[in-house]
């Protein structure tokens, strides 16, 4: 009963804190991330969200220029004015997306499947309301609701091992752009966003025909949208009645842009072929085809040499050849067109380091995670303070690599183990404390690591039958598996409880 009426209590007071009216649908909903947050984490998470997509577009600026004009005029008759900012992604995927605050982005891949200005303005005055209602705010909310429960839960449960869960850096923006929106967040982006379209003079019924194209494309089982757009804007008959329904009841007419579109984008149609042997090339070197993927490479530089990603995927190439030189070369001419992603930096500097040539290496590898943090570029920054003396970089470079699954990842937190175990063993080994039948107590050691321990000592503190504390240290003779338990019978006791029974792992180390 405490529970649940310390659950109800802290529950109303997010309530009677955060309770605000939505600026683009008039209703009181619950606020709990105040707009400076939003805007914060917005812009904060804008930059490692663009560059893990593929970076920004740069080789027609024409096209990036034209795009932020629509976006702009679009964002002017919004009912919330933000700091909206309009992006393209440089990724053949057709998708968009918003992050809380108005930042918001175009992939190329969906430009060029669009046909006309009033389209472009269909999907970003939908990504426009997306930022106003606060539909990606409100999903952040509704994990902070979640978190707040187990929290309030914990606090109510002295042996409760809930704890707050905190993903930094571009963790952060993983979850943003993996965000999932509701069928009624969908719902009010068509609609307010049809609203937005007539305002700023765009004909709405380019949203009815862009919904119709994109229903006739999800039932064809393209993966190419169902990996985009689709993933997190599903399509359906319903939202083409609905819209249909929307634009029935605005001002009829308004600009439609056909011819100005295509002339504008008519540079991304003319790449669309090299850009396709580029996204090719990209798949055979990830399947060994190192043949197929240089000859799709060279097509792809033939047919637009302005192209950084076309430099780099040589680059990549020659890397996976061990042709470092020529590697360097590439992404040397990769960061003459395009000086501001990631990928550039961190390739070049894993090339320099095979050739030893750390001092450059070190300076690629941190341009790299100024703009994306890596597990690769951590874990090379923390090889590289190893081997220059520095432990305490070390740890924290590996540290943070460590939380990625990817190799570089695991080998960062295999490092990051061999260094920190022999300091802190317990961080790394479990340690719980029993009793058998006979009420003397027992002790059971948990390898949590990936690697085998071995050496295990621990202490055990307790208060004795004289009302004395003494402590008794004890070893496992045994090597510890990874994620393997064993448990030690002590001949400490009998206890009537463990209430005044402590006990931690004070020694052991990596088996090499």
């Amino acid at each position: 009963m405490e529970k649940k009426l310390l659950l109800i209590w802290f529950i109303m007071l997010l309530w009677l804190t955060g309770c605000a009216v939505n600026p683009v649908t008039g209703k009181n909903e619950l606020a709990f991330i105040s707009e400076s947050a939003e805007i914060s984490i917005g812009t904060k998470q804008y930059l490692s969200s663009r560059q893990m997509q593929g970076g920004d577009y740069k080789t027609s600026p024409e096209v990036v220029a034209y795009v932020k004009r629509v976006g702009q005029r679009l964002a002017a008759v919004s009912d919330r004015k933000l700091p909206y900012e309009f992006n393209v992604i440089n990724d053949s995927t057709p998708n968009a997306w918003a992050l809380p605050g108005g930042k918001i982005v175009i992939n190329r891949g969906l430009l060029v499947e669009l046909e006309s200005e009033a389209e472009l303005a269909a999907v970003l005055s939908h990504e426009i309301v997306h930022a106003a209602a606060r539909h990606g705010a409100k999903g952040m909310e509704r994990g902070m609701m979640l978190q707040g429960a187990i929290t309030a839960a914990g606090i109510a449960s002295q042996n409760s091992e809930y704890s707050q869960l905190a993903i930094g850096g571009a963790g952060i923006a993983v979850q943003l752009l993996t965000h999932k929106y509701s069928r009624d967040a969908e719902r009010e982006a068509d609609l307010y966003g049809m609203t937005y379209m007539s305002r700023a003079g765009y004909d709405p019924h380019a949203a009815i025909k862009l919904q119709q194209t994109f229903v006739r494309l999800s039932e064809g089982g393209n993966s190419n949208w169902l990996s985009g757009l689709f993933a997190s804007h599903p399509p359906s008959q319903e939202r083409v009645d609905a819209n249909r329904i929307t634009a029935a009841n605005l001002p009829q007419g308004g600009a439609i842009g056909r011819e100005r579109y295509q002339k504008t984008i008519a540079p991304l149609l003319r790449d669309r072929d090299a850009y396709e042997a580029f996204d090719e090339g990209r798949k055979a070197l990830h399947d060994g085809n190192i043949g197929r993927a240089l000859s799709l490479a060279n097509k792809a530089l033939k047919m637009q040499p302005r192209e950084a990603l076309f430099h780099s995927l040589r680059g990549d190439i020659r890397l996976k050849q061990q042709r470092y030189h020529d590697a360097i070369t590439n992404y040397d001419r990769a960061l003459q067109h395009d000086d501001a992603y990631f990928h550039y930096y961190l390739q070049r500097g894993l090339a320099r380091l095979k050739l030893g040539n750390t001092v450059q290496a070190q300076v690629d590898l941190k341009k790299s995670i100024a703009f994306l943090p890596t597990a690769p570029a951590m874990n090379a920054l923390g090889n590289l303070s190893l081997s220059g003396g520095d432990v305490i970089a070390a740890k924290k470079y590996f540290s943070v690599a460590a939380g990625s699954n990817s190799n570089a990842g695991k080998e960062a937190n295999r490092s990051l183990i061999r260094l920190d175990l022999p300091d802190n063993p317990h961080k790394y080994l479990r340690l719980r404390l029993g009793r058998d039948r006979s009420h003397y107590l027992l002790v059971q050691i948990e390898n949590r690591t990936r690697q085998t321990v071995a050496g295990v000592s621990f202490i055990v503190q307790f208060i004795d039958a004289q009302g004395k504390v003494r402590t008794v240290q004890l070893q496992l003779s045994d090597r510890l598996a990874p994620q393997q338990s064993k448990t030690l019978a002590t001949g400490i006791g009998p206890f009537a409880d463990l209430k005044n029974v402590q006990g931690k792992v004070v020694r052991a180390r990596v088996v090499e």
